[in-house]
């Protein structure tokens, strides 16, 4: 009986013993890796829909700016950045007039191969025949001198040089400089009048053909008379052609004179009118009036301009009227001349682009078409070109040193 009973028991014993084995075994196996997480995807935002697809909007609570509760402390004050100024035109100061033209000696010369140097070389050969004086006065004419002037001045220079015998170099050249200096005329006034006795401003009206720089001339007359210590009111009466008051205004604005314009294809009378008006009222010097350049060969264009004359002359009479001519037209700018004169009275000529292809005989047969003096000449495209004509200079410019 006691031998089953430890039977049983060892045998309860050991079959524990395999139970034990089996489970640690078991629990030493590695665990296999748990199942990948699913990532969390974020829905990407609708879009929106419009029409009938559009949602109903949603009442949300919505505070006015008196209950949100703004932060403590001195409010921020954003300070804006000062408008820009626009910069002041800086006011030229004008080259004075006096010996202007001797300071433009070499741009005249330019024209003195055809008149001054063909006649001393003609004049310095051995035996003057007539060939030769026929030569001479070939290039006197070539040089735009005229008919009438050219003859009397051939008549001149045959008497001095048989008087004279022997010409050497130097008294040729004194003889002829003689001698174009009375063509030219060396008792003429050829002051501008901007200098009325008994009242202010002196008035002046510039007159041309379109293309011959009359715009251009005017602006460099204020600039000479600026230069001379003069004030001076710009009447832009040139209402017809495009920018020309623009053009007049930046001149006047230049050397600090005042532009009276109008609207564009106004009546130029009317603004003449009230240029000369302001000028009495600023007590300035001098009012310039640059006209619209008229075609001499249009009768209604011509009478226009006696109007602006008219009109002007209300106020007070017309100092000075003064005819801008292109030099290089030569024969032609005589006939414009002649034109002008009948319609307005010039009182002085304004020889433009005189240091190019011009020749220089021009200013003696304009003073002898119209009787009245050249009294400015432009020598080129500089503000301050434009130079009181000098008869001294201009001949010594023609027959060179």
């Amino acid at each position: 009986m006691e031998t089953v009973i430890l039977a049983v028991v060892i045998a309860v014993v050991v079959l524990g013993a395999l139970g034990g084995l089996i489970v640690g075994s078991r629990r030493r196996k590695p665990l296999p890796p748990p199942p990948p997480k699913a990532p969390d995807i974020t829905a990407p935002p609708a879009e929106p829909h419009v029409g009938e697809e559009a949602e109903t909007p949603r009442d949300e609570p919505r505070r006015t700016i008196e209950e949100v509760d703004l932060p403590g402390g001195p409010a921020v004050v954003v300070e804006e950045p000062p408008a820009a100024e626009a910069p002041e035109l800086e006011i030229e100061v004008p080259e004075p007039t006096a010996g202007r033209l001797v300071r433009l000696r070499a741009r005249l010369s330019r024209s003195q191969n055809a008149l001054g140097k063909g006649l001393l070389t003609l004049l310095s050969r051995e035996h003057l025949d007539e060939d030769t004086w026929e030569e001479i006065e070939d290039t006197l004419l070539t040089a735009d001198v005229g008919v009438q002037p050219t003859q009397e001045l051939v008549e001149r220079l045959r008497e001095r040089v048989k008087v004279l015998g022997t010409r050497t170099p130097e008294e040729l050249r004194g003889l002829l400089r003689e001698e174009l200096l009375n063509l030219v005329g060396t008792d003429l006034d050829r002051t501008v009048k901007t200098e009325p006795e008994g009242r202010k401003p002196g008035i002046v009206m510039v007159v041309g053909v379109n293309g011959t720089g009359k715009t251009t001339t005017t602006g460099k007359l204020a600039r000479v008379l600026v230069a001379d210590g003069r004030t001076v009111v710009l009447g832009a009466a040139d209402t017809f052609r495009a920018a020309a008051a623009d053009q007049l205004q930046t001149w006047g604005e230049r050397v600090g004179a005042h532009t009276v314009r109008g609207p564009e294809a106004g009546d130029p009378a009317s603004v003449a009118f009230d240029a000369v008006k302001e000028g009495k009222e600023m007590g300035v010097d001098v009012v310039l009036i640059d006209t619209a350049g008229r075609l001499h060969t249009k009768t209604g264009l011509m009478d226009e301009l006696g109007k602006v004359k008219r009109v002007v002359e209300k106020h007070a009479p017309l100092d000075e009227v003064l005819l801008v001519l292109d030099a290089t037209t030569g024969q032609n700018g005589l006939v414009q001349a002649r034109v002008f004169a009948e319609v307005v009275d010039i009182t002085g000529i304004v020889l433009t682009k005189l240091d190019g292809t011009a020749k220089g005989g021009i200013v003696v047969a304009v003073q002898r078409e119209l009787g009245v003096p050249v009294k400015l000449v432009g020598l080129g495209e500089g503000a301050d070109d434009l130079a009181p004509f000098e008869p001294e200079a201009f001949v010594d410019a023609l027959i060179g040193d």
